[in-house]
């Protein structure tokens, strides 16, 4: 009778635990590249968790961050006194944006070797571009001249490529955002036949077709900012351009709708990881970070400690840009008042050691 009440004791408390399963984190400040420096943003992570970004002041420099290292500041591209990380990979190389100001004038896509910076060649005759994306193979992707003359580009171990594929109705890349390790790129571009709405598009590298993500029901146009190794897009789905709501994407099943955190009216997804959860940032009246666990939309504020001094939730600077394939959430937010990168680190559930617990109340039964 003993056995059989702690057996449905234990299977009680398990269901209580699984009834229960919102994520927990513990929020880090990737601080900043120099103490003189006033902010930072986080603006991404690699699945294996290389976070990545911009410190502005007096370095205005990129940088990557792991938990393990820290902050690592990456040398300015000579002639660009700006400069910010947007990716990086498992090999020690990261990617982003060189520029003659903070808002973006001047930008040449830059490569970084360790802390070393290359240019990323451009066509001749051009002039601008940006690289936004690299994976494990080195091979980086961005968008090269800008206006009317922008088009998608990325870059391997031959040099530049322009995206020329166009869909069955037309539509071409302007702006690809995220690489996978499959060679499938993600962007977005422009339907010539109605330049009123957006176009999220696929590109692949390994068969040269470009695909256009599907929009949500009732709307025509989609953005898409992230990809995970898996083939799961996300981002902002609209008509013509008007409002947006988060989306996640696959070759298979289509287009699904991501729910509104508690308060928002639109959302963008921005990143995603293999297991299916996606991170984004939601408007209203501020910009509210959130995390899609398969299931369940969460403000990211309510996530971490509440006396953390992280305020994500109640200005209109916050952000979250990126999710690894362990959980771990890159974005921005205000640290004590003070506009600051994060990554906020996944921590393990409870029901694992409750298991082994239970394991040991079982065989303490059994050997009574």
């Amino acid at each position: 009778m003993l056995k059989v009440q702690a057996i449905a004791s234990i299977a009680g408390t398990l269901t209580a635990l699984g009834a229960a399963a919102q994520p927990e984190y513990m929020i880090i400040d990737l601080g900043v590249v120099n103490a003189g420096d006033a902010f930072s943003q986080g603006l991404g992570i690699s699945p294996g968790g290389v976070a990545v970004g911009r410190s502005l002041g007096v370095s205005n420099a990129g940088f990557t961050w792991t938990q393990s290292g820290g902050i690592v500041a990456l040398s300015n591209l000579p002639g660009r006194a700006f400069n910010q990380a947007n990716d990086a990979n498992a090999n020690g190389q990261a990617v982003g944006t060189a520029t003659t100001t903070t808002f973006g004038s001047g930008p040449l896509p830059v490569i970084w070797n360790g802390t070393t910076p290359t240019q990323l060649p451009l066509p001749v005759g051009e002039g601008a571009g940006r690289a936004w994306g690299i994976n494990n193979n080195g091979i980086a992707c961005g968008s090269v001249g800008g206006g009317t003359t922008q088009f998608a580009s990325y870059w391997d171990n031959t040099g530049h490529h322009t995206i020329t594929a166009t869909t069955t109705s037309g539509a071409f890349m302007v702006e690809a955002f995220e690489i996978n390790d499959a060679g499938q790129i993600v962007g977005h571009g422009i339907d010539p036949s109605n330049l009123a709405r957006n176009v999220g598009l696929m590109y692949d590298l390994t068969t040269g077709v470009l695909t256009e993500i599907d929009a949500l029901p009732g709307q025509n146009g989609t953005i898409a900012f992230g990809l995970s190794e898996s083939g799961v897009a996300t981002g902002s789905s609209s008509f013509n351009q008007s409002g947006g709501l988060a989306f996640m994407w696959d070759a298979i099943n289509g287009s699904s709708e991501i729910p509104l955190p508690a308060g928002a009216t639109t959302a963008s997804g921005r990143g995603a990881n293999s297991s299916g959860w996606v991170v984004g940032n939601a408007g209203g009246v501020f910009a509210v970070p959130w995390l899609f666990d398969g299931s369940d939309t969460y403000r990211i504020q309510d996530l971490i400690d509440p006396g953390s001094g992280w305020d994500l939730s109640m200005n209109t600077s916050s952000s979250a840009v990126g999710i690894s394939e362990d959980g771990t959430i890159v974005g921005t937010g205000l640290f004590n008042g003070q506009t600051h990168g994060y990554a906020a680190v996944l921590v393990p559930a409870p029901a694992s050691g409750m298991l082994i617990v239970a394991g040991g109340l079982l065989a303490s039964r059994r050997r009574r």
